[in-house]
Parts: structure tokens; C-alpha cells; sequence
């Protein structure tokens, strides 16, 4: 099972990795309606062996990791967020912001990556992106009187909003919902990478001109993008927990749902600056 979040897309997060030496049955082999080995089941076909003892020892991923890991790495982007917010100067703020975001976004790519996450690398993700948030959030702050507080309110309204609709209406992420919002995620990541990069020769074209109904079309196809990968996100790290993978993933976990916060953070602030400019 895979998600479209770039911290959470990779082949063997969640799989088993592969039979060790005493012939132990990894966790995460898919199996049964929803994708994941019922416990003390065994697998159509396979011989049943219990749990490595020592993956044992070192406990399972439960939703309680996953919650203490995220707030451990959101709270260390909004701690750096507001030190930067608070007394970057004014000068440094775009070259602190296009550097922040070329390093974390390579930051990501390594981390996810990486067959076991490092949490020493997903906090060092965390400070730099806290170094663009708050460099950008002061760009947008200084433009835009109060519209920092707004989209962080409007960000933690919809993330609530997103996991209680999960929760409760018990929405299923099929194959093909996974693989449309992988494709829409990648696709809209290639164009503000291409934009990124032509904006920095005054050539960018997404964001510029003054077509309003153009503008909060994109901005709805990112909000709506970041939300469906929260709700993949969720479901992912549900179904993690549900085939016991081990909880050094939790931080994987974290570092995923970090990710697609803060996009949807940027995307909220985007969106609220186009209705405050008209």
C-alpha cells in the first residue's frame, strides 16, 4: 500500500522488508479486504512463524508515537517559525526563503529515501522548513495585516475537519483514488517546480497577473490536493498500526503528516492573500 506523500510513497514502507535468517515472517504482507494480515493469521500459502523476537523488543508503531512524534516535529517548525518570524531582518527574508525551501525540499527526498528514517534528519527537516515558514509567513504578515493567524486557523479547521470526516464517515482509499492523487500531487508539484524556478528570472506565470478566478483555481486544486493526501496519510499510518510495523516508523509517519501540513499552510495562505488583495 502506498500513498502519494513523498515521505510515505516508498515500495517497502509498511512491507516487509524481508525474511531474516531464522525464517521469522516480517510484519506488513499484504493480505484480506483491507490490505494487511489479521494478528496471529497466517498468510494463504505460507507457513506461520511468530514475530522476531528482537523486532519485538523494540515495540510496535501505535497511534500514541505517531502523535507524540508529530508534535514533537511540528512543534520544532513553529518554534524555529517564530524565532525567524520574530527577528529575521527584512533583508534576509526572500534569500532565507528560497534557500530554506531548496534545502528542505532535497531534505525530503533523502529522508524518504531512506529504507529506516533517521529522527535526527526528519527534526533537521523540521528547522529548515520552520526557517521558510517563517520567512514566508513574514513576507505575507508584512503585505497582508493578520492574514498569518487566519491561515493558520484556517490549516488546523481543515486538518480537523479532514480527520473527523475520515473517522466517521470511515472513508476507504481504494487503488484508484491512491493512483489519481499521486498523479495530480506529482503533476502540480512539477509545475510550481518549474514555476520556482522561472520566477527566479522574472519569468514565473502561475501566480502572477491579476485573473482572480485563475488564481483560486489553482489555489483550490492545492488545498484539495493536500487534503486528499491527508486523508491517504491517515490512512496509511492506520494501516501501519494495524499490521504492526515496527515504531521507528512512527517518525515516518510524522515526518509525512509534517510535510503535508505545511503545504497545506502555504496553500491556505496563498488562497487567503488572493480574496485580501480584492
Amino acid at each position: 500500500m502506498r500513498s502519494s506523500n513523498p515521505v510515505l510513497s516508498r515500495p517497502d514502507a509498511f512491507t516487509p522488508q524481508q525474511q531474516n535468517p531464522q525464517g521469522y515472517q516480517q510484519y506488513g504482507q499484504p493480505q484480506g479486504q483491507y490490505g494487511y494480515q489479521q494478528p496471529g493469521q497466517p498468510y494463504p500459502g505460507q507457513q506461520y512463524y511468530p514475530q522476531d523476537p528482537v523486532q519485538a523488543t523494540r515495540g510496535v508503531m501505535t497511534i500514541d508515537d505517531v502523535i507524540t512524534k508529530s508534535a514533537i516535529t511540528m512543534g520544532t517548525v513553529i518554534a524555529v517559525a517564530a524565532i525567524t518570524f520574530m527577528f529575521m531582518p527584512a533583508t534576509l527574508l526572500l534569500p532565507a526563503m528560497i534557500v530554506s525551501a531548496l534545502v528542505g525540499f532535497v531534505t525530503v527526498m533523502i529522508v524518504a529515501a531512506r529504507r529506516v528514517i533517521n529522527p535526527g534528519a526528519v527534526l533537521a527537516y523540521a528547522a529548515i522548513e520552520g526557517v521558510f515558514i517563517g520567512a514566508v509567513s513574514k513576507i505575507y504578515e508584512s503585505a497582508w495585516g493578520g492574514i498569518v493567524p487566519a491561515a493558520v486557523m484556517a490549516t488546523l479547521v481543515t486538518a480537523g475537519a479532514t480527520l473527523a470526516v475520515y473517522k466517521f464517515f470511515r472513508i476507504k482509499v481504494t487503488s484508484k483514488f491512491r493512483k489519481m492523487v499521486m498523479i495530480g500531487t506529482l503533476a502540480y508539484a512539477g509545475v510550481l517546480l518549474v514555476n520556482f524556478i522561472l520566477s527566479m528570472f522574472g519569468m514565473g506565470f502561475l501566480f502572477s497577473g491579476g485573473n482572480l478566478a485563475f488564481l483560486l483555481l489553482i489555489s483550490a486544486i492545492g488545498v484539495s490536493l493536500a487534503v486528499f493526501n491527508l486523508i491517504l496519510d491517515f490512512d496509511y499510518i492506520e494501516q501501519g498500526i494495524a499490521m504492526g510495523a515496527p515504531a521507528s516508523e512512527s517518525w515516518r509517519g510524522a515526518f509525512g503528516l509534517t510535510v503535508t501540513m505545511i503545504w497545506l499552510y502555504i496553500e491556505m495562505l496563498r488562497l487567503l492573500s488572493y480574496f485580501r488583495s480584492n
